[in-house]
């Protein structure tokens, strides 16, 4: 129950100081940043106080999720589920409102009809490839993290994402984080997350198309987050079974950072896509993990939470699965004390966790 509790608890860390209050998500100079965080003391000097560093949408929407799952994930039909989850994101939007929410949560929620029939389903929508999908379902993997209940987690994943951003790039996202999270629980190793992922593609391409909904529009779509990844992954030189020792640049700070996250989106913005939001995420504990050194947290905030672009989703994510697999080891207890809706968080773990153990 603890790593429940630490995994929901730092993703607000992660979101709230990648965040910024929209200082830093709106910065494009991950230099800039660092030398911000520098005067202030460092990762370890922050006293996150709501009111100087309030989380934004991604935790409103990602406690959403958590509380759908709660109210009716033993539900044999998924119905129940899927309305609740609409009626939590429309109301978590609406209370969003002041935080900068992505504007793909706006497009599409403004589509949901919670308690009408199919009042889950939203258009396709050409520009929702963003990352508020993947910061959305991390916790479906907490539920959902048995092997054999994959194709379960894949599902609603799957339905989880395209609630508001119904095209391959954004939902693929959702599954990702939702399936990266399982994976943790089942104890794989870190450097076999994206193989695991490739191998899903196939069964997340099978429930759309069996779904019917939007499926010719989506079949030109399906390669792109395939291939983005196949390249990051040979990049790191673990796309293949029996490769397990990841492989970085030898000079590989902020500034080289910056520009390498540039190139795995699809528009310049690190983080913005469905893609590039996990993968950012994911390279940060990977780092982390291949480098051992120094102060593991510390090293992931500032590959994960401290670049330009969209750094406080890859920063939610990247706190999520950190506090799932180290707990707060490293975390000062000034990053999470005082945490905007600690304590709820706190509460929906605690309800996930014997959910999972049922």
């Amino acid at each position: 129950m603890d790593k429940y509790k630490s995994a929901m608890v730092l993703s607000a860390v992660g979101d709230a100081i990648g965040y910024r209050n929209g200082n830093w998500k709106l910065n494009q100079s991950g230099s800039d940043i660092m030398n911000e965080l520098n005067e202030l003391g460092g990762i370890d000097s922050l006293s996150l106080e709501p009111s100087i560093w309030p989380s934004s949408d991604e935790t409103l929407m990602h406690m959403a999720t958590a509380r759908a799952l709660i109210a009716h994930k033993k539900s044999k039909q998924k119905e129940p589920l899927f309305q609740e989850m609409a009626k939590q994101y429309v109301k978590a939007f609406s209370e969003a409102s002041l935080r900068r929410p992505d504007p793909a949560y706006k497009e599409g929620c403004s589509y949901l009809r919670p308690g009408q029939i199919f009042g889950w389903h939203i258009p396709y929508d050409k520009h929702g490839t963003g990352f508020g999908a993947a910061t959305k379902a991390m916790c479906l993997g907490l539920v959902y993290s048995k092997p054999d209940e994959r194709k379960d987690l894949i599902a609603v994943a799957t339905e989880c994402g395209r609630m508001t951003h119904n095209h391959p790039l954004g939902f693929t996202g959702s599954v990702c984080t939702a399936l990266f999270t399982s994976l943790i629980l089942q104890s794989k190793p870190i450097t076999s997350w994206g193989r695991e992922m490739l191998s899903a593609m196939e069964v997340m391409e099978a429930y759309c198309k069996k779904t019917i909904r939007n499926y010719d529009e989506y079949k030109q779509h399906w390669f792109y987050f395939e291939t983005k990844w196949e390249n990051y992954l040979n990049k790191r030189k673990i796309l293949n079974d029996g490769e397990d020792t990841p492989h970085f640049p030898a000079e590989y700070g902020v500034e080289e950072r910056d520009k390498v996250y540039r190139s795995w989106s699809s528009e310049g913005q690190a983080g913005r896509r469905g893609h590039d939001a996990p993968m950012i995420a994911y390279d940060a504990l990977l780092a982390a993990y291949q480098s051992k050194n120094g102060n593991l947290w510390e090293n992931v905030c500032h590959r994960a939470m401290i670049h330009g672009g969209e750094s406080d989703a890859t920063g939610s994510i990247a706190g999520f699965w950190y506090g799932l697999m180290y707990g707060f080891e490293g975390v000062p207890s000034s990053s999470y004390q005082a945490i905007e809706f600690k304590e709820e968080l706190e509460m929906l773990a605690t309800s996930l966790y014997q959910l999972a153990n049922e």
